[in-house]
C-alpha cells in the first residue's frame, strides 16, 4: 500500500494570500472557493488522485468566488515556492493571466481547471498551460434546455434563464447552450435571461421579478444549483410549485435532495471530483515528461460528461 502523503489546505483572504510551509508539497492546486459543494467535491477528487499517484499536494482556495485579487495574490505567492506544477481554476478568464504567465516562464507546469483562462492574452504574456480540463458547459446548458423543451411538449410556453456572473466563461457557455436549444424550438419563447451572480438570494429576487412580469411562465433554467434553489423558493412563494419547471446545474447534494422532494424539477450534475483528478493526473504526467508545452502549442482539452438528475 502506498504511504499517504500530507495534504494541506488554506483559504486566501482579500487582505493577504495564504502562506505555505517551508517544505512545499510536490504540486499545488488553486480552487475557486470551498464555500460551494462543487469545489469541495473537486478537492476530494484531487486528494484521492494524489494518493493513487503517490504524490503530495497543497490545496488552496479563495474565500469567495468574487475575491479576484486574493486569488491572484495567492498564485503569486505560490510561484515562489518549490512546487513542480500548479493546477488552477481561475475566478475569471483574466484574473490569473499574469501570474500564470510568470509561473510558466519560471518553468512551472500548469493545468487549467473548469474555468478557461484567456489563452490569447496568456500567450501574449509568453505563457501557456499543459491542459484544460472542464465540463462541456455549452452542452450542459443545452441538456437542461432540451429537458425543459421535452417536458413542456408540443404546447411549449414561456421560459427564463437565470445566468451566473456576467463575463464568467462557464456561466456564459451554459447560457449560450440553453439559449440556442430554446431558439431551435418554435413553441418555446425565451422571455427573460438575467444574471444573479451565482447567489441564492439574488436569484430569489430576480426570479420573483421575472414571475411578476411574466405570469404565464412555464420554466426556469438556472446556471448553477445555488441559484436554482433561490428560484425554486420564488416559485414556492408565488404558489406555483409543481406548475413551473426549475432546472439547475451542478448536482450538489442539497439540490439533489430538493429534486427528490419535488421542489426542484431537475439538475444537470457535473463531476467535479473527476475534473480535479484528471487535472492532477495530467499535471503529474506533464511534469514527469520533462518537457514544458511551447507557448505556441494548443493545450490538451479534456471534457468530463454531465448527467441529468430527475426525481
Amino acid at each position: 500500500m502506498k504511504a499517504l502523503k500530507t495534504l494541506k489546505l488554506c483559504l486566501a483572504t482579500a487582505a493577504l494570500a495564504c502562506s505555505v510551509s517551508a517544505q512545499a508539497a510536490d504540486y499545488a492546486v488553486i480552487l475557486k472557493t470551498l464555500s460551494n459543494p462543487f469545489w469541495v467535491d473537486m478537492k476530494a477528487g484531487v486528494e484521492k488522485e494524489a494518493q493513487e499517484l503517490g504524490v503530495s499536494v497543497d490545496i488552496f482556495a479563495s474565500a469567495s468566488e468574487g475575491d479576484y485579487q486574493a486569488q491572484l495574490q495567492l498564485f503569486e505567492d505560490l510561484i515562489n515556492k518549490d512546487y513542480k506544477g500548479i493546477a488552477f481554476a481561475p475566478l475569471s478568464p483574466a484574473n490569473l493571466v499574469m501570474p500564470a504567465a510568470k509561473a510558466y516562464r519560471k518553468g512551472l507546469y500548469l493545468v487549467n481547471l473548469d474555468e478557461k483562462i484567456d489563452t490569447d492574452n496568456l500567450r501574449k504574456a509568453k505563457g501557456n498551460v499543459e491542459a484544460f480540463i472542464t465540463t462541456d458547459n455549452v452542452a450542459v446548458g443545452g441538456k437542461a434546455a432540451q429537458f425543459i423543451v421535452e417536458q413542456l411538449g408540443k404546447d411549449g410556453g414561456e421560459v427564463a434563464i437565470i445566468e451566473g456572473k456576467a463575463g464568467n466563461a462557464s456561466g456564459e457557455a451554459r447560457r449560450r447552450g440553453a439559449t440556442e436549444t430554446f431558439a431551435k424550438n418554435s413553441q418555446i419563447k425565451l422571455v427573460a435571461s438575467q444574471p444573479a451572480d451565482w447567489d441564492r438570494i439574488k436569484a430569489l429576487d430576480v426570479a420573483t421579478n421575472v414571475l411578476s412580469r411574466n405570469p404565464n411562465l412555464k420554466a426556469f433554467y438556472a446556471a448553477n444549483d445555488t441559484m436554482a434553489m433561490g428560484v425554486a423558493q420564488a416559485v414556492i412563494n408565488a404558489g406555483k410549485q409543481g406548475k413551473i419547471l426549475v432546472v439547475g446545474t451542478d448536482g450538489v447534494p442539497e439540490a439533489k435532495k430538493m429534486v427528490s422532494e419535488g421542489k426542484l424539477t431537475a439538475t444537470v450534475a457535473q463531476d467535479p471530483a473527476a475534473i480535479g483528478a484528471k487535472g492532477l493526473r495530467l499535471l503529474v504526467e506533464a511534469q514527469k515528461s520533462g518537457k514544458q508545452i511551447p507557448v505556441e502549442n494548443e493545450p490538451v482539452v479534456s471534457t468530463v460528461d454531465s448527467i441529468l438528475v430527475t426525481q
